[in-house]
């Protein structure tokens, strides 16, 4: 495993870490084997946040008595003082330790922003707790470059959380900006929410980008421990086959995707709308129509039981036409 010192931080990172968003969907004692698996193989950075629901309790649970082995990062969404400094008290908590790595603020946009600096704002939690040790070094994660470049402005953004994959390139700017100002880049959606099925590929093309210090992929079983690590310490350039594989990825996604984050709920009536995105793409993508239909037909909520309200719209970190996604989809499954 290689390792990066991350930016102005000085942790001594592993090239690939743990992303602890999907292991919502498991629980702690396949979290548990995930992390220890890891550590085997040299992997020392945790990624989580309080929004991923159960993944920070999985997680101290998981690495009681070998927190020392592990650089653990850790994000909020809250944006004022009070809610950050509220925040962080139940992340030590629920992560069993009495200090955090890296404590980010958690994808804010243009509205939130100022609230967050100004004072009485979630920075100045922030600020305090690092003063008393609680949190390490200050992180910023976001899913669109006109933010992340605003935060790197910035001297107290110690590292940046931005998506970089196949598909999604348009980081690669934000990554030399970060490393002309020494902050610390961490590739998140390196499969793109699991949109990109290759990830042997996926992950050895981000790998291959020595600029970036350090990429997270998912994980929520234990199988998916060896092949990232396989895929992400693999030195072999991409062949020639693999490159025009990767334009194939392109062309079919695009950029107008489902990314599965779930930013987007709850959804005032309740559909479940990653889900419903995903049985579209088993059927127009993964020629599964039956099996498609069938999964699709079983919700309690369907596409056209959307009223158009567009709160998702609002919350999607990749501000995506839900609504008009909705309707496409209940074009093909409902008629």
């Amino acid at each position: 495993m290689e390792y990066r010192i991350l930016g102005k931080t000085g942790l001594r990172v592993s090239r690939m870490g743990f992303g602890g968003l999907p292991i919502q969907r498991a629980d702690d004692e396949t979290c548990k084997e995930i992390l220890t698996q890891l550590l085997d193989l040299g992997v020392n950075y945790i990624d989580t946040a309080r929004a991923y629901t159960v993944s920070e309790e999985y997680i101290g649970k998981s690495i009681a008595g070998m927190r020392d082995k592990f650089i653990i990062a850790t994000k909020s969404m809250a944006r004022d003082k009070e809610g950050m400094a509220r925040d962080i008290e139940i992340s030590l908590k629920n992560l069993q330790t009495d200090y955090i790595d890296i404590y980010q603020i958690h994808n804010p946009n243009a509205e939130v922003y100022e609230e967050i600096v100004a004072p009485g704002g979630a920075l100045e939690a922030l600020l305090e707790a690092k003063a008393a040790g609680k949190i390490g070094h200050i992180g910023f994660t976001n899913h669109l470059a006109e933010m992340v470049e605003r935060a790197l402005e910035e001297d107290w953004v110690e590292t940046v959380m931005f998506p970089y994959n196949i598909v999604e390139t348009q980081g690669e700017k934000l990554i030399e900006a970060c490393r002309e100002k020494n902050v610390g880049f961490i590739a998140m959606k390196p499969l793109a929410g699991g949109a990109i099925e290759d990830g042997d590929i996926a992950l050895r093309f981000i790998a291959q980008n020595k600029n970036v210090d350090l990429l997270i992929p998912g994980m929520d079983y234990p199988e998916q421990v060896r092949k990232n690590y396989d895929a992400i310490v693999d030195s072999a350039p991409l062949t020639e086959e693999e490159q025009a594989k990767i334009a194939a990825i392109r062309k079919e996604l695009g950029t107008n995707f489902c990314r599965r984050c779930n930013y987007c709920a709850p959804c005032t009536v309740g559909i479940k709308i990653p889900t419903i995105f995903l049985f579209d793409a088993y059927l127009t993508r993964y020629g599964l129509p039956d099996w498609a239909k069938s999964r699709y037909a079983a919700l309690d909520k369907h596409a056209s039981d959307c009223i158009v309200c567009g709160a998702c719209e609002k919350r999607c970190p990749y501000q995506l036409p839900i609504r008009d996604m909705l309707l496409k989809v209940a074009e093909r499954f409902e008629k």
